[in-house]
């Protein structure tokens, strides 16, 4: 977590895609939200809550030093039953630190296992690689924000398999001090994804709101650093892990519709016994010969092998990302992509692998990320 400036005042959503990575062959804002608009705080309060966020960013500097390497410790036994090869509880490591909703995810994936965080992205995908966990679970796309386009560059990037997917209700959490009532609440402190979820709410609380990097990180120093007037928007794992108050459940406005998709990884492919619940999906990435202009030609061989096309994404295609052609007019340059497609089925299905095969006579690469089951 680096240190950061205030920015202006101003209650800002703020766009932070994360940038993409290469493909294999906030600061805090102080306002006021209330119904009757925003409203600037005062500036001896004003400067506390912003320094609430470069503390965190200093002590959070200086863990890091004393703790040495992150992405090879056990943050200690998840909650819930799953064992490895040597009857040990699975290792996972799953992207973020202690109280992240990832973790929620790690934790209700396997019965029992042995989560620990990463802070860094890469940090999950190079722990399998390193055999250092067993499995790794990364957070793939939110149904109001959409996709995490860094997860599907390591994804390319990476020689693992997705083996796994969980689709989980965004819980937003009002996490205050031990004591604090709501009433006592006079500022709500998340990232700026869970303030944009939880707008409507923030707003009827009328309550000043600040932005910072990480919620998780934030209610362990609210944990730490006891603020009778201030509330973290977080997760209900981050209230257990840290020892906090949850003064609400589902703060969010679209508390129905709002869910987060999880692949879990391994270095290995694996396809679901038949004993697994769950519907089958497959995951492809592609890219095409012709460009754009054949992705109809990519997607009928499912379609009409009635194999159902149930998502797709693109990303850019970093070993040719420029297509240059030569036309009747001159020289036309388009951008190149990568197309990564989920179908419903297993990639062992007769009908799948005969659509794969099509796939192949259209396409400049093809490979399957992985044959899983969705729960």
């Amino acid at each position: 977590m680096a240190l950061r400036i205030p920015m202006p005042t101003g209650f800002k959503s703020s766009n932070r895609g994360s940038m993409p990575g290469e493909m294999l062959r906030a600061g805090p804002a102080v306002v006021s939200a209330s119904a009757g608009g925003v409203k600037q705080r005062s500036k001896e309060e004003s400067g506390s809550a912003s320094r609430l966020g470069l503390e965190m960013s200093v002590q959070e500097l200086e863990r890091l030093f004393k703790a040495g390497d992150p992405a090879l410790k056990s943050a200690g036994p998840g909650d819930s039953a799953g064992f490895g090869s040597s009857g040990q509880p699975v290792r996972v490591a799953y992207q973020g630190v202690r109280g992240s909703y990832c973790q929620e995810a790690a934790t209700k994936a396997f019965a029992t296992c042995n989560a620990f965080p990463c802070n860094h992205m890469e940090d999950a995908f190079q722990a399998l690689q390193e055999k250092t966990a067993d499995r790794a679970v990364i957070p793939v796309e939110n149904s109001v924000d959409g996709v995490i386009d860094r997860n599907f560059d390591l994804l390319l990037r990476h020689n693992v398999s997705i083996v796994g997917e969980l689709v989980l209700a965004v819980n937003h959490c009002l996490l205050a001090a031990p004591g604090t009532r709501l009433s006592d609440v006079r500022r709500v402190v998340s990232h700026p994804q869970a303030l944009s979820h939880c707008r409507s709410r923030i707003e009827a609380l009328g309550v000043e709101v600040e932005e910072v990097s990480n919620s998780a990180e934030a209610a362990r120093f609210l944990s730490e650093n006891p603020i009778s007037d201030t509330a973290v928007i977080g997760s209900k794992i981050a209230a257990k892990e840290f020892g906090l108050r949850i003064l609400e459940e589902n703060l969010q406005d679209r508390s129905e519709t709002n869910v987060n998709r999880f692949f879990q990884l391994a270095l290995d492919p694996a396809f679901p016994s038949p004993a697994t619940a769950g519907v089958r999906k497959t995951t492809v990435a592609f890219s095409l010969k012709n460009g754009v202009s054949d992705l109809f030609r990519a997607v009928w061989p499912f379609e009409s092998r009635s194999i159902p096309v149930i998502g797709i994404q693109h990303r850019p295609n970093r070993r040719n990302p420029v297509r240059v052609v030569e036309g009747e007019h001159g020289t036309v340059r388009y951008f190149d992509y990568v197309f990564i497609v989920d179908v419903q089925g297993s990639a062992s299905d007769r009908a799948v692998e005969r659509a794969l095969a099509q796939l192949a006579e259209v396409a400049g690469f093809v490979r399957v990320l992985g044959t899983y089951a969705s729960r």
